[in-house]
């Protein structure tokens, strides 16, 4: 409990600060683009509210570190590890002069450290042939990588709307967790209370408001923090199903597939361009316009937070089976499919303007 007070005591404070600063005059920290496809604020807000996450968690597992320091010292060699991803994408949101590939290529540098250093690599998965090739230390390696940098990508995909990707990442810290404890793994118990302090310490600021953001630094940081909770859960616990860090990340990971499906296959465009049309955005334009309707700043913010909940339902469709489920493989992997077919069928729906009647009633 400590290590949660003290998480969200510091992110709190930090995050209030960083936004009094920007109002004050610091305009490096404002996100003054307001003309991109992904864009759906109409002022410059600043978007550094990754600095408060970072270090709330840093001092939430610092606390754990002099409480039990044979183990708190893991914790903050995983601290250490994300210092490239986040470093890179901070670097962007001040400067605006990190590529996207630059930014990925930090982060796999990250997930490389903690390869390295903690051990925290995809040796299983369950998957015929595959779990053959990760039985070799390089291919595992290389897979471990490849994953952490697509789920900290994901989650600045989502990273859109006023408490999206902050309490998606609650969501899924909290199920990792609760699955930490069930198998007495204290050490990524007390890094996922850590998170969940700090992520919520930006997000009173950030839902409904929206008076600062992730940024770049924020959503790199947790996305790569989430994936390495996962797969350190995953190598220390025999018992636990590889299926679920693969259900409890669906929603961001799926997100991410699909709109490069859309983008490469049925659009013939690059896999990276940036487009308006992912579900949020379609939420958003589709459904909440419809709902509110009016066109002043005051509306935009109130569609822009309104947003966020029908995405949170959705990530908890994958969140609480996989928490539920954790040591079980087939239902799990059932559920991934489910998600799946789930989020294709609501994604068409609303983009042939025929969202479920419960979605678009006025309230």
């Amino acid at each position: 409990m400590l290590v949660l007070l003290v998480a969200f005591a510091l992110s709190t404070g930090i995050t209030l600060m960083l936004v009094r600063a920007a109002k004050v005059g610091g305009h490096r920290l404002h996100d003054h683009d307001l003309s991109g496809p992904q864009k759906f604020h109409s002022a410059p807000v600043p978007r550094v509210g990754g600095i408060g996450i970072f270090l709330g968690v840093f001092a939430g597992l610092l606390v754990f570190w002099l409480r039990q320091p044979e183990i708190g010292s893991e914790a903050l060699l995983l601290m250490a590890c994300a210092i490239p991803a986040f470093g890179c994408g901070l670097t962007e949101d001040l400067t605006k002069t990190q590529s996207p590939r630059r930014r990925l290529f930090f982060t796999a540098v990250s997930a490389a450290l903690a390869v390295v250093l903690l051990s925290a690599v995809i040796d299983r998965t369950d998957i015929p042939g595959l779990d053959w090739a990760v039985s070799f230390a390089g291919v595992a390696a290389a897979v471990t990588v490849f994953v952490v940098a697509g789920v900290a990508n994901s989650l600045n995909i989502i990273d859109g709307f006023n408490g999206l990707a902050s309490m998606c990442a609650v969501l899924i810290l909290a199920s990792i967790g609760y699955v930490a404890f069930q198998v007495d793994d204290m050490l990524v118990v007390a890094l996922a209370v850590a998170g969940v302090g700090a992520v919520l310490g930006f997000f009173v600021w950030n839902f409904p408001a929206g008076l600062i953001f992730l940024g770049d630094g924020g959503a790199y940081f947790l996305g790569f923090y989430v994936a390495e909770l996962a797969i350190l859960l995953l190598h220390r616990n025999a018992t636990v199903s590889p299926m679920f860090p693969l259900l409890v990340c669906i929603y961001p990971v799926f997100e991410t597939v699909f709109s490069i499906y859309r983008r490469v296959m049925l659009r013939g465009q690059p896999a990276g361009m940036p487009d308006g049309i992912h579900l949020h955005s379609l939420i958003y334009r589709r459904i909440m316009r419809w709902a509110i309707g009016k066109q002043s700043k005051r509306s935009a913010a109130r569609r822009n937070s309104m947003t966020s909940p029908y995405l949170w339902m959705l990530c908890m469709t994958a969140v609480v089976p996989a928490m539920l489920f954790w040591d079980s493989t087939p239902v799990l992997g059932g559920f991934i499919v489910l998600f799946g077919v789930t989020y294709t069928a609501l994604y068409w729906r609303i983009v042939r303007f025929r969202a479920p009647r419960w979605m678009i009633t006025n309230r």
